[in-house]
């Protein structure tokens, strides 16, 4: 059966090497596109579940409203007109009972650990050169139970914050723009008060310029004093032993609390819709090419049934029945899309390798090029997809062809 299959295909050479190059095209597309694609995922993914929390607990805005404050202070609201209505933040951000959420972090079987923190933007100077920053009042030692910076650091650690001692961690961007290095001090401020020298004892490096330029980390208790809020925390970072059910956590707790508590998944949707996104333009765009591929398996297969009709009656005349017939037109398809599939998936494969060398100018970790995926699930879902679109070309020829009967092809023939 395989021997005749064979025969079949190898005597329309042209069209059958067509097919192939259709089928090889679809799988390759797929292979480099799923590569690139979710090589980035990847390492998004790899940002955000290891320096993000699986549950962030932040202060809610609390908006002066002039209703309310209408309302609050007047008996008579309608006799009321503000001429400049009031408006803006009642107060800087802050988490108004930590210790209440502590409490409840410590009981919960659900949370692994947690910190707090106090994030504020700075102005930080060294010399003559001065711009902006992010500062972050962190617990050291918690910050790298709940966190993976600890790996992306290049110089120090953060437990070299421990004890406090206005000292700083600050990305390699920050060395770079201040003209600075490790162990040299520099002037931070909120600019709402004096500058307070801070130095210089770690760097890290995330592999983002932006966040790289601009993050800085000390000790809670030197940015509290440094903001003169002592005690204040703007966020309270949770891991939990299963990541899972940060979104059902994060519910459930809201309800209790006036704060936003929101799940790693809803902090970052945006994140996550680019990559629903993505994959259904991958696989419209695979499965128009494999559509394609389809019918042309289905237009040769019937062209070389009209063409084997009296191959086909002498078999059925020699005693071959139905579903031997059937099989042997199916096997065609099914050859033209494991050889196709091998094939795009080895050029896809190779392919990608290429791509990964190539040089794009931004830097993406601890690299410049093309970050491209490897993992197993993109060649076997190619390779299904290949036989899957074959198989299914290939049933209606091989079910016509089997019907045919002697009589009925000898009685077309005259």
């Amino acid at each position: 059966m395989l021997f005749l299959a064979t025969r079949h295909l190898l005597s329309r050479k042209r069209q059958t090497t067509l097919i192939l190059l259709g089928i090889c095209l679809g799988t390759m597309v797929y292979v480099i596109i799923s590569g690139l694609q979710l090589g980035m995922r990847e390492f998004i993914l790899d940002r955000l579940l290891n320096n993000t929390p699986h549950i962030k607990i932040s202060a809610r805005d609390r908006i002066i409203d002039k209703e309310e404050m209408t309302q609050r202070f007047f008996h008579n609201e309608a006799a009321v007109s503000w001429i400049i209505p009031p408006s803006g933040k009642r107060e800087e951000l802050h988490i108004q009972y930590p210790q209440g959420w502590f409490d409840r972090l410590s009981n919960n079987p659900d949370v692994a650990s947690y910190t707090s923190s106090l994030n504020l933007n700075v102005i930080i100077s060294h010399r003559d050169n001065t711009y902006p920053g992010n500062l972050g009042g962190i617990e050291p030692l918690k910050q790298i139970q709940v966190t993976a910076l600890e790996d992306y650091m290049v110089e120090g650690s953060f437990l070299d914050l421990t004890g406090g001692g206005n000292k700083l961690i600050v990305g390699d961007g920050v060395l770079e723009r201040l003209g600075v290095r490790r162990n040299d001090s520099i002037k931070v401020s909120t600019g709402s008060g004096e500058a307070r020298p801070f130095k210089i004892v770690g760097v890290l490096k995330l592999g983002i310029k932006e966040i790289d330029e601009t993050l800085m980390f000390a000790a809670l208790k030197d940015v509290q004093q440094l903001n003169k809020t002592p005690g204040r925390i703007s966020e309270i970072w949770v891991k939990l032993f299963d990541l899972n059910r940060s979104g059902e956590l994060a519910q459930a707790w809201e309800l209790l609390s006036r704060e936003t508590v929101e799940g790693w998944e809803e902090s970052n949707s945006n994140f996550l819709q680019i990559f629903t996104i993505q994959d259904i333009v991958r696989n419209t765009i695979t499965v128009a090419i494999l559509v394609v591929a389809g019918f042309g398996i289905y237009n040769v297969l019937s062209i070389m049934i009209n063409q084997k009709r009296r191959e086909i009656a002498i078999l059925r005349s020699i005693g071959y029945p139905p579903r031997k017939i059937l099989w042997l037109f199916l096997i065609q398809g099914i050859i033209l899309g494991i050889s196709g599939a091998a094939i795009g998936l080895l050029l896809g494969h190779l392919t990608n390798m290429y791509i990964e060398t190539i040089d794009i100018g931004i830097q993406m970790g601890p690299h410049s090029t093309f970050l491209i995926s490897r993992a197993p699930s993109i060649y076997i879902v190619g390779f299904a997809l290949a036989i899957i679109s074959s198989g299914i070309a290939s049933i209606l020829p091989a079910h016509a062809a089997s019907k045919l009967t002697p009589i009925d092809i000898i009685r077309s023939e005259v």
